[in-house]
């Protein structure tokens, strides 16, 4: 049986073409992740989204296949979609994943653009969780209608489409655990929620990294108090948070400190990052740098290992600094920060944390008052080598579909689902990608959906699905 990719092609765009309205109104709904709305459940955001995108799934699914909407009490609920097999096998599980799950507005949209206005220009579909990764349901519907009528085969299909990625995949175990044996053998994990270094191939997510979140206090009043009378005196609690981070990352070239914090880089993946650098990929270019700021190398391929395999520090929030406009001559009680440490993948998330929180807490300066609370942590993710199946269809696919073979590099994000997947099923293989691209900007202004991508990605799922049946 040989699947035609033509008709592949042509169900793939018309599919995509009856989704996008869809999607349109998907974007409509702030269904942002539970970290960022804590009364999800009341302001029901999110049972619209999961309803929207279940009724469309139900119209549009395949022979043989359910839809349903799996509850927990206080748990953000999940889609779960299964096909049974055509011309595959019953006892032999792709489990395709995805989240609706949104991150919160962020400022610096563009004019007539915003987090919950879609737009499409340009084949682009603007607004907050189009491509992160509110299409994901749909293409995987798309890419199992393509196979059966196109004349090829799959195995027993299970698509998870979770609501708490972006708070770190929190309520997926519990799902877990009460699906127990329902996932079956899982031989092919195929996860939709990755990124792109172009929009001219096929790319396959090698590695993820992992992370630590934590907040760091300094406290050295009860209130605050006139800086005039009080300066000279009183430490500033700014400057005591400038020596502590400075025990854990060096302030000149940004290096993290912390041995815990650092792993060896794979030989293989040093020479993925060179190979692809060589072939054009620079991320440098992709930012919008203000003025004159460039990148931290002008090595691309040093770019691409900081980014996926070196462990980074961002200051992602703060608390106790008013806005310059309300902020007096006072010389503030405390000073919070929001600490967001990337792990390589093959660290240890719990070493890690506790070597962060154990360098902070130790001897504060002037006596003052620090804490540093670890809010989570998780593991990062290394793809096992792909087997021969894979690998051919992977090349043959992107070729078939974008006109090019496929690439593949590690991405700096996270998919905490991916660890999990990883342990649970070791000899399973996985297929890691995404629409994610140059400038499309997840979690910040002006993420967009590049339409073409999103077809052309969902018909290589097609084509992996029919390859892996055959194999």
């Amino acid at each position: 049986m040989t699947m035609d990719s033509t008709t592949v092609t042509s169900v793939v765009d018309q599919l995509w073409a009856d989704a996008v309205p869809v999607l349109e109104d998907y974007i409509r709904i702030p269904a942002k992740s539970p970290a960022f709305d804590p009364d999800w459940e009341a302001h029901g955001h999110l049972a619209d989204a999961i309803e929207l995108v279940r009724s469309w799934c139900v119209a549009n699914a395949p022979a043989n296949t359910s839809v349903e909407v799996l509850e927990l009490a206080g748990r953000t609920p999940v889609i779960l979609i299964e096909v049974g097999t055509h011309g595959g096998s019953d006892d032999d599980t792709v489990l395709v994943y995805g989240h609706i799950d949104k991150q919160p507005e962020m400022t610096g949209w563009n004019e007539g653009l915003g987090p919950w206005t879609p737009v499409i220009d340009n084949d682009r579909l603007y607004g907050r969780g189009g491509a992160d990764d509110g299409y994901s349901a749909f293409a995987v519907i798309a890419a199992l209608r393509a196979v059966q009528e196109a004349g090829g085969r799959h195995n027993r299909c299970l698509a998870l489409i979770e609501a708490s990625e972006e708070s770190g995949s929190i309520d997926l175990p519990a799902h877990l655990e009460v699906l127990g044996d329902r996932l079956g053998q899982v031989s092919l994990v195929i996860a939709l929620d990755s990124g792109a270094g172009d929009y001219d191939s096929l790319w396959v997510t090698t590695s993820l990294r992992g992370g630590v979140h934590a907040v760091l206090r300094v406290e050295v009043l009860t209130e605050g108090v006139h800086s005039g009378m009080s300066s000279g005196a009183v430490p500033s609690s700014f400057r005591i948070m400038r020596q502590l981070l400075d025990r854990i990352e060096d302030p000149v070239t940004g290096r993290v400190l912390l041995p815990e914090l650092h792993v060896d880089i794979p030989a293989d993946r040093m020479a993925e990052a060179r190979s692809a650098a060589e072939e054009g990929l620079d991320i440098g270019p992709e930012f919008p740098w203000a003025g004159d700021t460039r990148p931290m190398s002008d090595d691309p391929a040093e770019l691409l290992l900081a980014t996926t395999w070196r462990p980074t520090l961002s200051y992602v929030g703060a608390n106790g600094v008013p806005s310059i406009a309300d902020g007096g001559n006072v010389l503030r009680p405390y000073t919070e920060l929001g600490l967001s440490f990337r792990l390589p993948p093959l660290c240890d998330p719990s070493r890690a944390a506790a070597a962060i929180k154990e360098k902070l807490e130790a001897d504060p300066p002037d006596g003052a008052n620090v804490t540093c609370e670890i809010e989570g942590s998780g593991s990062g993710w290394n793809a096992a080598p792909n087997e021969m199946w894979l690998a051919d269809v992977l090349a043959t696919s992107s070729t078939t579909h974008f006109g090019r073979p496929t690439r593949s590099f590690g991405i700096g994000g996270g998919i905490p689902f991916m660890a999990m997947l990883g342990q649970r099923y070791p000899a399973a293989q996985f297929v890691v990608t995404g629409v994610l691209g140059p400038e499309s900007n997840a979690h910040g202004p002006n993420e967009f959906l590049d339409i073409p991508t999103g077809r052309k990605v969902t018909a290589c799922v097609a084509e992996i699905l029919d390859a892996h049946a055959a194999r």
